[in-house]
């Protein structure tokens, strides 16, 4: 296929060939994956400034999605690639064939760098999903930075760089400029930026942002950062957000109440505890879902609210597609059991060919969990129906997910997120703790948007 970019994709590419280190915060829908290859086939052969260069992706994005726009853009077809996933052995295979780009998903840069002996002679390196890299903790974000070094240019792609607030971020810089402008430690970006909220004692629980926090962070790295929402570059299809209510029956009420305020429930089918707020908030999830794991393991059903309402909603739909995102293992459970006792066709979303039978129409119904499914997976061909089962309280995740319909290349005018809320509970705190975290994330993008005037 020929490759004819609009203009801010012209744009994005101009800037990634600009700036050895660049930062690009592309809405989901679009092309960051074209948009970086067409700027790495120039780096590799017009200009000769990289030879080598590294895609770290999360799995299916990994082995999917890359390959796929590889294959699909003409203007791509001289670039040699090679994917490294899989077992040690096929990914030392892969690596160690003669090729342009190499991809390996993000779980297995650890290995890469300090496990499987290769040298690591890459002089450029992209990130996909940026955002999965700002736990400074982690594994895969230590082992880069022993290596960030050896690196001349790298690139940063997320649509969702703030997905938890804007302490996300010093990691992420932290990885691109090696604490050029958030500095090199956190508790140095910690006190520059932040004050302590909640707190027992001497033990700070978390942190927000100073007045001034927010203008001051965006100032320092706007130089490397470019953003693009879809709504301002693309004709995108009216996105309808809306909630399905449920209501808990008296007695289910009492329990989850009672779960609530003594953080131990007795069930004839076994006692439920929760040792902290952490854990607390994940059983009151589970509840107003239906279903909770008991201390011995065993799920116990609470309610069956959410699976007669997520009928109704598919029945609603006349036999139009629906994506159903689920969370919990139990969710799984119950949903498949439901939807074979009513005889509705469906899959799980965990394998190409799962996903090309939803994307050719040939699925009514397709289960997805956010964490395994969220990034970089096109579903826009097989329907424009989304319907929440369980949230999650990642902000990116939750984007992500939307951003699986909502997207360049949707046929539908209209693409509906149906929430499946359990009132008085829980979902209702999620929601809305989703629509906060969205203003931190609002933020930013508006601040370093690409002006697309110059």
């Amino acid at each position: 296929m020929k490759y004819a970019p609009h203009d801010y994709q012209a744009y994005a590419i101009n800037y990634i060939e600009d700036k050895p280190i660049a930062a690009v915060l592309l809405d989901m829908g679009l092309g960051k994956t074209s948009i970086t290859l067409t700027a790495i086939a120039d780096l590799l052969f017009d200009s000769f400034e990289v030879h080598k260069v590294l895609v770290v992706a999360p799995l299916r994005v990994a082995r999917d999605t890359w390959p796929a726009e590889l294959e699909k853009w003409d203007h791509l077809h001289g670039l040699i690639w090679s994917v490294a996933v899989g077992t040690e052995t096929e990914r030392k295979k892969a690596l160690l064939n003669q090729a342009d780009i190499y991809i390996i998903n993000r779980e297995n840069i650890q290995w890469l760098v300090e496990v499987s002996g290769l040298p690591f002679s890459y002089d450029m390196v992209v990130i996909d999903e940026l955002s999965s890299f700002k736990n400074h903790q982690s594994k895969r974000f230590r082992a880069l930075m022993k290596v960030r070094p050896r690196i001349k240019r790298i690139v940063g792609l997320t649509g969702t760089p703030t997905g938890n607030g804007l302490m996300d971020l010093w990691a992420e810089f932290r990885l691109l400029d090696m604490g050029k402008r958030l500095g090199r430690f956190i508790g140095q970006y910690r006190s520059d930026y932040f004050s302590p909220d909640k707190h027992n004692g001497q033990v700070i629980f978390s942190y927000k942002p100073l007045p001034f926090a927010e203008d001051a962070i965006y100032r320092q790295i706007s130089d490397i950062t470019i953003s693009m929402k879809s709504t301002d570059h693309l004709i995108m299809p009216e996105l309808i957000s809306s909630e399905c209510p449920v209501w808990l029956s008296e007695m289910e009420r009492k329990r989850y109440d009672e779960l609530k305020q003594d953080l131990i429930l007795q069930l004839p089918d076994g006692d439920i505890t929760a040792a902290n707020a952490a854990a607390l908030s994940g059983k009151l999830c589970q509840m107003a879902n239906g279903a909770v794991y008991a201390d011995a393991e065993k799920t116990v059903s609470i309610h069956d609210r959410k699976l007669d309402a997520l009928e109704d909603l598919i029945e609603s739909a006349n036999g139009k597609p629906v994506l159903v995102a689920y969370w919990f293992r139990h969710d799984l459970a119950r949903i498949t059991e439901r939807l074979q006792s009513i005889r509705i066709p469906f899959s799980r979303l965990d394998s190409s060919d799962d996903i090309k039978r939803w994307n050719n129409g040939e699925l009514p119904v397709a289960l997805i969990h956010p964490a395994s499914a969220g990034h970089g997976l096109n579903l826009q061909s097989g329907g424009s129906t989304l319907i929440w089962f369980g949230l999650t309280w990642s902000l990116e995740l939750y984007q992500q997910t939307i951003a699986r319909l909502w997207r360049q290349g949707q046929s539908d005018k209209t693409v509906v997120v149906q929430h499946i809320v359990a009132k008085n509970t829980i979902d209702e705190r999620m929601l809305k703790a989703l629509k906060e975290k969205d203003n931190t994330q609002s933020a930013l993008i508006n601040a370093v948007k690409a002006d697309m005037k110059i």
